[in-house]
């Protein structure tokens, strides 16, 4: 659980039930139009479909990350209470998900191979996956980078930057990506103490930098990344209004030299649309690049996980290789 706990925690005593109410229902219709930003040629980003999940198990929830397989029929989730759980996704011939069925699950554990404990210490919340199969995660509780070989494997901790000192142990490593050539990205959920905008913190043979920022736009906070086949940066962000819910936003970088600056907003949610979407996943469908987002329920009766999807389909012309290149 993570952003302003306190306050989602008032909204919800006071009457989130009618938030949630307000939800659009599962369905394979596109909701109404999403506010975008202007962009410099016509893409579409068409809504796929919301599945929402139920697990009867009492550690099932408050997931703040997912990976999807390349093409789109497996998955890894990842709670806030230090859970990874992966499994099968089943799909109709419209590419909606139909099912999602287990393989397994395990605990995280600490460096001696101890099972992680919910709270400060567990507060899991940015995954990304290596190509050997290797689980980053990173923590906004105890502010930190870690690095699993298999689910069950012992943690192997990743010397942090000074900077994650100055992040709020509520709003730090929410997002975590990595980019070509297995450099990890994580951008925290809260601007440190006096900065202006979101540093993109970089790790590449053993050293962090900062070589990109990202601008505060219009109250969204950053809660999960992923880097596209296409080599840019989507950044899934998330606005809280108490009663009025949830909205999302994701915006899309070009990752080359200077700043990135606002980005290009790929679409923007409804309050009330979707619940508290908190995980990104980005890959190619066949037809477009497809969006995989998961809400985190925060263990509340009132919420529920969703899994939504969109797919981008890029204007005659553009191919992945507009993109520009990552740092040296």
């Amino acid at each position: 659980m993570s952003g302003p706990r306190l306050a989602l925690t008032a909204a919800l005593a006071l009457g989130l039930a009618a938030a949630c109410a307000g939800a659009v229902p599962v369905s394979s219709a596109a909701p109404p139009p999403l506010a975008s930003s202007p962009a410099p040629a016509p893409l579409s980003v068409e809504h796929v479909g919301t599945f929402v999940w139920r697990v009867p198990e009492e550690d099932f929830g408050g997931f703040s990350g997912i990976e999807v397989s390349d093409d789109g029929s497996t998955y890894t989730v990842l709670s806030d209470r230090a859970m990874l759980r992966w499994g099968s996704i089943h799909r109709d011939r419209q590419g909606r998900i139909r099912e999602m069925t287990a393989a397994g699950a395990a605990r995280l554990r600490d460096q001696k191979g101890k099972p992680l404990p919910p709270g400060w210490i567990g507060d899991s919340e940015g995954m990304a996956i290596g190509p050997e199969g290797e689980i980053y995660v990173s923590f906004e509780g105890m502010v930190r980078v870690a690095r699993y070989d298999t689910p069950d494997s012992p943690s192997t901790p990743i010397e942090g930057h000074p900077g994650f000192r100055k992040l709020s142990r509520n709003t730090a490593l929410e997002a975590l990506a990595i980019l070509p050539g297995g450099a990890l990205l994580t951008i925290p959920e809260a601007r440190p103490a006096g900065a202006k905008e979101y540093p993109v913190w970089v790790r590449r043979d053993g050293e962090w930098t900062i070589p990109w920022t990202i601008p505060h736009l219009d109250g969204f906070a950053p809660v999960a990344a992923d880097i596209g086949p296409d080599g840019r940066l989507y950044l899934l962000e998330r606005d809280f209004k108490g009663l009025m819910g949830f909205a999302s936003r994701v915006r899309r970088f070009d990752l080359g030299e200077g700043a990135l600056g606002p980005g290009r907003i790929l679409l923007t949610t409804r309050f009330r649309q979707y619940d508290n979407l908190e995980g990104l996943s980005v890959w190619d469908d066949g037809l477009g690049l497809r969006l995989t987002m998961i809400s985190d329920d925060n263990f509340v009766f009132l919420q529920r996980t969703e899994i939504v999807e969109y797919r981008i389909r890029e204007p005659a012309g553009e191919h992945y290789g507009a993109a520009g290149g990552n740092p040296s």
